[in-house]
């Protein structure tokens, strides 16, 4: 196994040579933890890591930061999802040294959307750093032992560092040289956006191998169950970056109304199974939110059950 550079379980079982599992959870809009720890105990066998949304469409929600503690307490590796959005880089790295007190060893950088989606539209932006900037923030705390001060940590954070990427956003041509610069800045490994329309990922995928990309990260393919048409519908038609080809609106619409959440669990594990022979492809996070239930069953059909014994 390739060495490691934190304590982190989803960085050992990719520098392991297995294919990852991750998942994702939504705190509560609640200061009790039960939700959030209810959703743990429903996957935590079939996953490696599993990430925590930090106020989510800028709904206001219990930080991401206290779930994690939560999840840590329960023996899961969590993963720490962190927008630039709330935060300034005083709050950014006080915040990561926070997590990493508590033995939090992933993170995700992320921009955040924007407040007006949320329930306080007339919330102020940040925006002190951008998604990448948080990426190289964490690597140089970690790598360097320093704050972007200067100022030394003595005890740095150890965090595996990663970054999201939507390979099927407009123009197409920058998807991959935008990846290769969220790899220049620092990030280890790679959540992507919900994949529907394969054949593009896999265009994708070509030109990530093209630039050698794939060796320099690991690219967790997201995989997100269609639970009816009506919800194939609203992603297609309301949001951005989401490729959902009409023949899937098709085959939706051809099930009954009762099975189509049956249905999108089988697109959801077939586009796994294609997806695991992609060169590139280091593993998969799973995207259930509020339908964790099925989180088990979609790991298992894919055939990446059980999860591999890590020490």
């Amino acid at each position: 196994m390739a060495a490691t550079a934190t304590g982190s379980r989803l960085e050992k079982v990719l520098k392991g040579g297995h294919q990852a599992v991750t998942s994702e959870c939504g705190p509560p809009r609640s200061s009790d933890p039960a939700h959030i720890k209810e959703k743990g105990e429903l996957i935590k066998d079939h996953v490696d890591s599993i990430n925590v949304t930090d106020n989510q469409t800028s709904v206001t929600r219990l930080c991401s930061l206290a779930a994690c503690i939560h999840l840590k307490g329960m023996g899961l590796d969590p993963v720490l999802q962190m927008v630039v959005r709330d935060r300034n880089r005083i709050a950014l790295q006080s915040d990561i040294l926070g997590a990493a007190s508590f033995g939090v060893n992933n993170i995700l950088c992320l921009s955040g959307d924007h407040q007006s989606f949320g329930d306080s539209p007339q919330a102020s932006n940040v925006f002190d750093l951008d998604s990448m900037q948080l990426v190289q923030t964490v690597r140089h705390m970690r790598d360097e032992g320093k704050f972007l001060s200067g100022d030394e940590i003595k005890v740095p954070p150890s965090m595996f560092v990663g970054a999201a990427a939507n390979p099927f956003g407009d123009p197409f041509k920058i998807r991959v040289p935008r990846l290769a610069k969220k790899i220049a800045s620092g990030a280890e490994f790679i959540q992507t956006q919900c994949i529907y329309n394969l054949d593009k990922f896999e265009k994708w995928m070509e030109g990530v191998r093209a630039r050698g990309l794939h060796e320099e990260v690991y690219i967790l393919a997201g995989i997100t169950p269609l639970r009816s048409v009506g919800m194939a519908r609203y992603l297609q038609k309301n949001v951005p970056g989401m490729d959902v080809p009409d023949e899937l609106i098709e085959r939706m619409k051809g099930v009954d109304k009762k099975k189509q959440g049956d249905e999108g669990i089988t697109i959801a594990v077939e586009s796994i199974q294609r997806l695991k022979e992609v060169e590139g492809v280091a593993g998969f996070h799973v995207m259930a939110i509020e339908w964790e239930e099925k989180v088990p069953e979609i790991v298992e059909r894919s055939g990446l059950y059980p999860r591999p014994n890590i020490d």
